[in-house]
Order: structure tokens, then C-alpha cells, then sequence
């Protein structure tokens, strides 16, 4: 981790409470307060000294570290020369997309002024993070780590281990990040990266402590923009324990790609001999140049030497049959239950019936002399206006509800605001189709998804008798190999409007993303959404846009 200054990383009160100054009142439980500041600081992990986004001076940020159900409170101070938003890759924010932190929902918090986020962590646990969501500037740091704790009456399906530690990977750009986001508007296309950080820092210059004997548990994560990542340690297995919210069926593994934007935790025992230390390696995947990032575990009863040995190897980088099967062998455990005492098997998500079938297709398009980037044709640019809030105030011409089709048409490749409506409590079938010869990654926040298969070629109907409908993981970020389509199973339960993403930073700037907007159906002539389903206004949003002018009324 990169420290700036010595400065406090947050402060943390837990209460009880019944309001919040009139703003997302949550009644009854538990709640955290940080103070974060957002600032620039310079740092060269490789050379060449960069602009870089620090809070509370701190690459990566600071952990926010919570609770099933805490009500969470983070007050952020913009000290950047731009607007900033966070957004909490991962985290539902059950009833609350007013909250996501995303272009689509919120107006960004400008230059010197601070807004209050508020949401509740409501029925999850697990490991996530949060990241800068405006362009590119992730690229320059902004992320931290998010740990959901079981509650106490809630047992972790393993033994406590000694420690956790949260491991952020990422690619890492010595280019500028305002720079970046320049040329990928004049459409000049990214270049390879510079190298890989592991919680913000260059090769050999990350440490972790182990106790002999005892054992951890390491939440990574993958906060890159672009890059697939090999996770492996030095004469360690990794038990695979819980990805984004679900506790996996228990597997060891030598290795594990990580693809961006995705989160993983696996308990290591620490039982190799103290004597020396050894490495942790993170590599590019499925690029044409060999990156590497490097950490050192030492442990307590021996010295801090140099590991002995070389480097673990990981996978061949083009090896894609050892991704795709690994990423099969990934199964929920149906026996333990999650942030709720009941089993994760008691949903069970193969006897309910499939309502619907989008099929949304990747494509890389030219509209005019630019390099844009589609989903059914249709490549997203936003307005100056937050979706959720035109929708909230009924400002026409904003988006446009059904600009995407179900599946894709062929059509001329246009520019456009698309929203797709989904009816509230519809169950889903969503086909990521990639034609492309480069690798995706897809997240939809707001919900989790079962990731009932993936396969190479073009999906058809027939595709479903190969479909995982019993043990398929549940999660929010999925990868999407090359020619090939992955297909998942969503549950719209949770109301409100939702961004779906590339999870790469070039791609979502330039068009690969949309909204879902979850709603009753119209015939049920739900016009204001019962507060048991979605929160209501609040006085205290942000305004901007056509909204700017707008009162809480509509």
C-alpha cells in the first residue's frame, strides 16, 4: 500500500438510530460513519512519476470494513480539479440504486465539495471493493477494499482464520489517466500496460506476515482496467472459500484467474517451512506481453530473506482451456448459508420459470471516424442528466426505455441512451455473446446472478442442455471467453435502475454499457413504487442537468 502522509484513515461509530437528517432513513440497525478525503498525490512504481488518486492518502484506500445489515454512511470530499463519483462493485444496495455511485444514478460530487453516500449492507456478506466510476479514473487508483462480516449468529462456514488480508491486483498505465480518457475519445485505442501492482505497489515491495501454523484468509481482487490476471503463491495451495458474496463448494487450487472486476477470497495455511520466504505472483493473461507483479510473504519465526527459488509459473498466457475449466469447476455450496441462516441450496433457482431472453452481443463498431463500442448495436453515451433522476422527474428525452432490443438486429451501429425495462420480480435469462477475439468481463449491479454456463460459438436455444441449472456460482461479475457466450440467470427483485457494464475501462467509456430499469410491470399501474420495494427521494441528492431546477416533487 502507497502512504502518502500519515493522516487518519477514517473514523467509525456504531449506533442505533432511526433517521439520518432526513436522508435514506433506515430504521433499527447497526450504523458506520467514515470521513474520506479524495486527493491527488504523485508516485513512479515503475519510473515514470504519475498523477495518482489517493484517500485519505492511501493506494489503495481504506478498507471499509462492515457488517450484514450496517447501515453505512461515507462522507466524500472532493479535492480533485474534476467531478468524482465511487461506485461499490458488488454491494446491492437492496432498494437503493439512488446510492450506486454511477453516472446513470448520480450526479457526480464537483471540485471542493463533499456528499454523503448512504446505503445498506443488507443480507449479504463477502469480500468486493469500491473504484472511481467516471472515466478512467480508476486508471489513477480510487479503489479500496469492502469486507461484509457474517453476524455473530451467523457461523463462516470454515474455522476463523488468523488474519485476513485484502489483496488488490490491478494493471497499472504510466500514462496519465486524464490522457487516457482523451485519446479514447478521439479513438486512439489503449495500449498494452506498463506493468502490475499488488495494493498499489511494484514488484517485491508488497508484504505479508504469516505465523506458522496458522492460517488466513486473502480476499483478492481484481481493481485493473483492462488486464486478466493469474493469482498464485509460492509453495501454498489456495482453498477457495467465497467469491462476491457466495461461499464456493471447497477446492484447492495452485492458481486462479482473476478477470477484472472480479473477487475472490481463499483460506493459506501457513505451513511451509519459516526459513525462508516466498512469492506471491500476479500475472497478465491472454496479452501478448509477460507482466508480472510480485509480493513477499515472510513468517514471523524466520527472517525476512530473499524467497528462495524462482517465481511460481503460472498457466500458458493463451492457455484459454485452462481458464474456461477452471471457471466450470467453481460451484456454490448449496449446504451452508450466507449472510442468512438458511442454506444457499434453498434457492433453488433451476425450478423457476425463465420469463424472459435478452441476448446482449458485444461488438467493437465505427460510427462516423471514431472507435466506439456496442451492445446490440447501440453504443451508450450519457447526459448531462442522471437517468434515475429523469425517470424520478419524468424528464422526457433523456434515455430511450427499449432503444436496445431483446437480441441483436443487425442494425447500423447508432449512438444512443438506451434502458432496458425489466418487470419487477421477472426472472431472466441474459446471453453474453462475444464475437470478439479479445476476452469480457460483465457486471450488473444491484443484483448477483447464477452463472449457468459458458461455452465457445454462438448460443442457440439448444445451448441450454449444457446449463449448470443445480450448483452454478452466484455472483456479480462474469468473463466472457473470446467467440464464445456465457449465460446467467437473474432474479429482478430489486428495484430501481442498474447499470450493466463492460467492467474494462476503454470499453464502458466508449459505449459497452446500459441500464436496466426495474419496475412493476405497467399493468399493475405502479406509478410510485411502495417504499417496502424502493426507497423514496431524498432531499438530500445531488441535483444537476435538466434535474438541477427540480424540487422533491415531480
Amino acid at each position: 500500500m502507497v502512504t502518502v502522509a500519515a493522516t487518519p484513515v477514517v473514523f467509525l461509530l456504531l449506533t442505533f438510530s432511526f433517521s439520518f437528517h432526513g436522508c435514506f432513513v433506515y430504521a433499527g440497525d447497526p450504523e458506520s460513519y467514515f470521513d474520506w478525503n479524495v486527493s491527488y498525490a504523485k508516485v513512479s512504481p515503475f519510473g515514470v512519476e504519475k498523477k495518482v488518486i489517493v484517500i485519505n492518502d492511501q493506494l489503495p484506500g481504506p478498507l471499509l470494513n462492515v457488517t450484514t445489515n450496517n447501515v453505512v454512511s461515507v462522507n466524500v470530499f472532493n479535492n480533485l480539479d474534476e467531478p468524482f463519483l465511487l461506485t461499490w462493485n458488488g454491494v446491492q444496495m437492496r432498494r437503493n440504486s439512488w446510492n450506486d455511485g454511477v453516472q446513470g444514478t448520480n450526479c457526480p460530487i464537483p471540485p471542493g465539495k463533499n456528499w454523503t453516500y448512504r446505503m445498506q449492507v443488507k443480507d449479504q456478506i463477502g469480500s468486493f471493493f469500491y473504484f472511481p466510476s467516471l472515466g478512467f479514473q480508476m486508471a489513477a487508483g480510487g479503489y479500496g477494499p469492502i469486507r461484509i462480516n457474517n453476524r455473530v449468529i451467523i457461523p463462516i462456514p470454515f474455522s476463523f482464520p488468523q488474519d485476513d488480508f485484502d489483496i488488490l491486483i490491478a494493471d497499472w498505465y504510466d500514462m496519465d489517466y486524464q490522457d487516457m480518457r482523451d485519446a479514447a475519445d478521439q479513438g486512439f485505442p489503449l495500449s498494452l500496460p506498463d506493468g502490475i501492482l499488488i495494493n498499489g505497489l511494484p514488484p517485491e515491495k508488497a508484504n505479508f506476515r504469516f505465523k506458522s501454523g496458522a492460517t488466513y484468509r486473502l480476499r483478492i481482487s481484481n481493481v485493473g482496467i483492462k488486464t486478466s490476471l493469474n493469482f498464485r503463491i509460492q509453495g501454498h495451495k489456495m482453498l477457495l472459500v467465497e467469491t462476491e458474496g457466495s461461499y464456493t463448494l471447497k477446492q484447492y487450487y495452485d492458481s486462479l484467474d482473476i478477470h477484472v472486476g472480479q473477487s475472490y477470497s481463499v483460506l493459506v495455511a501457513a505451513d511451509q517451512p519459516p526459513s525462508t520466504s516466498y512469492y506471491i505472483a500476479a500475472s497478465s493473461r491472454f496479452l501478448e506481453l509477460d507482466l508480472l507483479g510480485v509480493a513477499i510473504i515472510n513468517y514471523d519465526d524466520g527472517s525476512n530473506k530473499k524467497p528462495s527459488g524462482g517465481i511460481p509459473e503460472g498457466p500458458s498466457p493463451f492457455d484459454y482451456n485452462y481458464s474456461i475449466e477452471q471457471a466450470r469447476s467453481i460451484r456454490w455450496d448449496l449446504k451452508v448459508g450466507a449472510a442468512r441462516p438458511n442454506p444457499q441450496g434453498s434457492y433453488r433457482y433451476g425450478h423457476i420459470n425463465i420469463t424472459r431472453t435478452i441476448v446482449l452481443q458485444n461488438d467493437q463498431v465505427m460510427i462516423g471516424d471514431r472507435t466506439r463500442y456496442a451492445i446490440n448495436g447501440v453504443s451508450f453515451v450519457y447526459p448531462d442528466t442522471p437517468l434515475k433522476l429523469a425517470d424520478y422527474f419524468r424528464i422526457p428525452g433523456v434515455f430511450m426505455a427499449g432503444e436496445v432490443p431483446d437480441e441483436p438486429s443487425g442494425r447500423k451501429p447508432t449512438l444512443g441512451t438506451p434502458v432496458v425495462d425489466a418487470s419487477f420480480r421477472s426472472f431472466v435469462e441474459i446471453i453474453f455473446q462475444n464475437n470478439e477475439s479479445s476476452i469480457q468481463s460483465w457486471h450488473l449491479d444491484g443484483y448477483n446472478f447464477v452463472v449457468v454456463g459458458m461455452e465457445e460459438g454462438k448460443w442457440t436455444e439448444s445451448s441450454r442442455s449444457t446449463y449448470n441449472m443445480v450448483d452454478a456460482i452466484f455472483r456479480s461479475t462474469v468473463q466472457v471467453y473470446p467467440n464464445s457466450w456465457t449465460a446467467i440467470l437473474v432474479a429482478f427483485d430489486n428495484m430501481g435502475m442498474w447499470n450493466i457494464r463492460s467492467q474494462e475501462s476503454e470499453r464502458r467509456q466508449l459505449g459497452q454499457q446500459l441500464y436496466m430499469r426495474v419496475k412493476w410491470d405497467d399493468t399493475n399501474n405502479n406509478t410510485v413504487p411502495n417504499p417496502r420495494d424502493e426507497m423514496p427521494f431524498s432531499p438530500c441528492l445531488l441535483l444537476c442537468g435538466k434535474a438541477a431546477a427540480r424540487s422533491g416533487t415531480p
